[in-house]
């Protein structure tokens, strides 16, 4: 028996059928025993997720009969008999006794973790395929046909932010690869998705800035200028307005190499551009992606450095 909790929650059986997780009060009792699988859940848990702070007074009662109702669930979907309960009594609370990789949701955050010490090792191919694997699972918001209440949805907000650092440390990987193609299409679709999420679009900036695509890499940044401020009334962090400082002191290509390209006051050896060019050579280092506050770019190919990963 399986159990799908990204997306609808879903109860698959041994020979593959899917099935819905009883009543909504019943469902969002398992989804709470699942999402902390293998972990005490206590009475005073249960009853705040689903009463939030009003409960009744035949609450524990009530809670008593969800478990009742759940425990016939599991039963029905094929437990076979002998085989100890998977949803047991504990002190203080019950427990879902499951296997981890029998729950959507552990296997997504056991494949982002392997993938974080593939970093942590110098293998980026394994990391890539482990972060693969995991952001395939996701297959929408978590519980979407269940009732949550604040238990469960702290739960919820933990689990999309790994998603969030998985779907940065797949960047992070990609660079390591050098796959610049990859990650700019993947991160046009970021930053759509997560129009306030500056890292997202200072790694966009960064990865169209070093593929010489600079006009695009100012419009990416004029556009994240314009949503930080009208949505939030911020303006770009420190590193993200330094590197559009470089890209604005950075000649075109053409002229970088054109005989006719008028030369600077001082020279086109001059100090000034010597230095204007010299520090738009030097990609700004990005620390990991997973852990501490995300900088703003990344370099292409980027070596591994272990002290940086996660």
């Amino acid at each position: 028996m399986r159990f799908r909790l990204i997306g609808p929650f879903e109860i698959v059986t041994d020979e593959g059928e899917v099935r819905q997780a009883g009543t909504p009060k019943v469902s969002q009792t398992l989804a709470l025993l699942l999402i902390r699988a293998n972990e005490i859940v206590t009475t005073e848990s249960l009853i705040r997720e689903l009463w939030q702070g009003a409960a009744p007074r035949s609450a524990l009662n009530t809670v008593q009969t969800y478990i009742h109702h759940a425990r016939k669930l599991l039963a029905q979907e094929g437990r076979p008999a002998g085989r100890d309960p998977l949803l047991t009594l504990r002190p203080g609370g019950y427990m879902m006794r499951v296997d981890p990789e029998a729950v959507d949701i552990k296997v997504f955050e056991c494949l982002v973790a392997q993938a974080r010490a593939d970093v942590r090792e110098c293998r980026p191919e394994h990391a890539e395929a482990a972060l693969g694997r995991a952001l395939d699972i996701w297959r929408g918001p978590l519980l979407v046909n269940v009732p949550t209440g604040d238990v469960l949805s702290s739960r919820i907000a933990r689990l999309e932010e790994i998603r969030v650092r998985a779907l940065e440390l797949r960047i992070e990987v990609w660079a390591q690869l050098g796959r610049q193609r990859d990650a700019i299409a993947e991160l046009r679709v970021l930053v759509h998705d997560y129009p306030l999420n500056e890292s997202f679009h200072g790694q966009l900036i960064t990865a169209l800035h070093q593929a010489g695509r600079r006009a695009e890499a100012l419009q990416a940044y004029r556009q994240m200028h314009r949503i930080l401020w009208d949505e939030l009334g911020l303006e770009p962090s420190g590193e993200i307005q330094r590197l559009h400082q470089e890209m604005l002191a950075t000649p075109p290509p053409s002229s970088l190499s054109s005989p006719s390209s008028p030369p600077s006051p001082q020279g086109a050896g001059g100090p000034a551009r010597r230095a204007a060019a010299g520090s738009s050579r030097r990609p700004p280092q990005r620390t990991a992606s997973l852990g501490g506050p995300p900088p703003a770019g990344l370099a292409w190919r980027r070596p591994c450095r272990p002290e940086l990963a996660p």
